[in-house]
Parts: structure tokens; sequence; C-alpha cells
């Protein structure tokens, strides 16, 4: 119901704001501007997702700040399907966030709430010492065959 409010509301703007604007344009005008900001942005969402392939590479290899270029790809992305959806409103802040500092101001405040972790799990420090007990198999020993299943499985 949380989500849902928002959105029936959000409609209900965009409804208005069509009757009152379109009213205002002409229909000619209207139906103009929004097929243009579709196709705007679909040609955003094609162009971010390149460019971001591109900055996924690079940031594989070491090269810039990937959370960065990812906050500012979504952003860009978001902004795209924004300008598809149909409605006033949408295309104002579709066009809002494809502005460079209006971005960053949305990416700083995310990233103030949200923790960045790097790597594929836990990797200990340089001083840390795992204990642990292991057996020395010799590797010219022929191997036993596999008993059968393990008794967690059921076969």
């Amino acid at each position: 119901m949380r989500l849902f409010t928002p959105i029936i509301l959000l409609m209900l703007v965009e409804i208005a704001l069509f009757i009152t604007l379109g009213g205002w344009m002409g229909l000619a005008l209207s139906l103009l501007v929004i097929f243009g900001t579709a196709l705007l942005g679909v040609g955003i969402l094609r162009a971010t997702g390149q460019r971001a392939a591109g900055d996924l590479r690079a940031a594989m290899a070491g090269i810039g700040q990937p959370e960065v270029a990812a906050g500012d790809h979504a952003l860009r992305m978001f902004a795209g399907l924004l300008l598809i959806l149909p409605g006033f409103l949408g295309d104002l802040l579709g066009l809002l966030l494809l502005l460079p500092p209006v971005r960053a101001l949305i990416r700083r405040a995310v990233l103030r709430r949200v923790q960045v972790h790097r790597g594929f799990g836990v990797q200990p420090g340089p001083n840390v010492v795992i204990d642990a007990e292991f057996i020395e198999l010799d590797p010219n020993e022929p191997q036993q065959p596999p008993r059968g299943p393990s008794g967690w499985t059921r076969h």
C-alpha cells in the first residue's frame, strides 16, 4: 500500500498536467512532445548501455571509480526510462536527471546512505593467521575410488 499510493498520485498528476498543458499547447504539439521525448529516452538508454559496458571493462582493469560510473549510468538509464513513459512530469524529471549537477547531487545523497563493498568476500588482512589442520597427500600414491553417495543426497 505504501508504494501503491504514490504511483496513483503520480498518475493523477500526469493526467492533470496532460489535460492542462494539452489544452494550452494543443493536441498535435502535446503528442509531438510526448513522442519526441520517448525517442530521446530510447536513444539515451541505448547510448548509456553502450557507455556502461565500456566503463565496466575499464573498471575491471582498475581504471576509474566504478561506483561513480555505475551510479551515473543508473541515473542516466532512469532518466531515459522516465522520458520513454508518457507524461510531462516524468519528462521534466528525466530531463533534470540528464543534468550532471543534478546527478552528482543525487549520487552524493545516495552514497552517504550506502556502504560500498569491493571484492567477492572477506579477505584476510596482512597480519591474520588462520589456524587449521591438514593432511598432505602424496601425488604418487594411488587414489581410492569414491565410496558412493555422501548420505546428504538421496538417489
